[in-house]
């Protein structure tokens, strides 16, 4: 069976609810998923300082956090994260900076991914963090399984060839009807890597 990992990174809960979407969808296609959250870094005064943020934190206590291994695991990955100053942030950079080693020995090759995003408007930089973590993929080997343009459900979502992406509110309630977009990014994903990993 086709091994899925849904990676997200959440402060207020728009990108969880995304990663879900798409869990749904690999589960729905046959896959064999895990949904993980990458791990919080930021101080408990800087989240206290944010009720949505805090509370999406104490909601999210029960989901497993990802760990370096679920990347050799997977043979491919969702991420689901928001734009930081059209970047990824930095928790998701530290995480994938600890991926050194399976990059080293090779293990990171040849794995599917796509990714989706959010900001709080909707030109705050979500192509740009899509662009970003592919630049990371690149170096892994990895194989860039984008939306494109493949279903109409990607022009009804905002037309994002690179991943889906939204505008989420800073309560972490997501502004457009992406649904849709974010269960045939995760379909056509888990395909692409069903065929690459035969």
């Amino acid at each position: 069976m086709t091994k899925m990992a849904v990676f997200y990174y959440s402060s207020t809960g728009a990108n969880h609810q995304m990663a879900k979407w798409a869990e749904e969808a690999l589960s729905e296609a046959g896959a064999e998923v895990k949904l993980v959250k990458i791990p919080e870094t930021a101080p408990e005064e800087a989240i206290s300082q944010n009720p949505a943020w805090k509370e999406h934190y104490e909601n999210s206590k029960d989901v497993t956090e990802a760990q370096v291994n679920d990347l050799e695991w997977a043979d491919g990955f969702i991420f689901s994260i928001p734009t930081r100053f059209g970047n990824v942030p930095a928790q998701v950079k530290q995480f994938m900076d600890q991926a050194g080693g399976l990059w080293a020995e090779g293990k990171l090759v040849n794995k599917v991914v796509s990714a989706m995003t959010t900001a709080q408007n909707p030109h705050g930089g979500q192509e740009q963090t899509l662009m970003h973590l592919y630049t990371s993929m690149f170096h892994w080997g990895a194989v860039i399984a984008s939306p494109g343009y493949t279903d109409d459900s990607v022009f009804a979502s905002g037309g994002n060839p690179y991943g889906t992406s939204a505008t989420a509110d800073g309560e972490g309630k997501i502004q457009d009807d992406v649904e849709n977009a974010v269960k045939h990014q995760a379909k056509r994903t888990f395909e692409i890597t069903n065929k690459i990993a035969q």
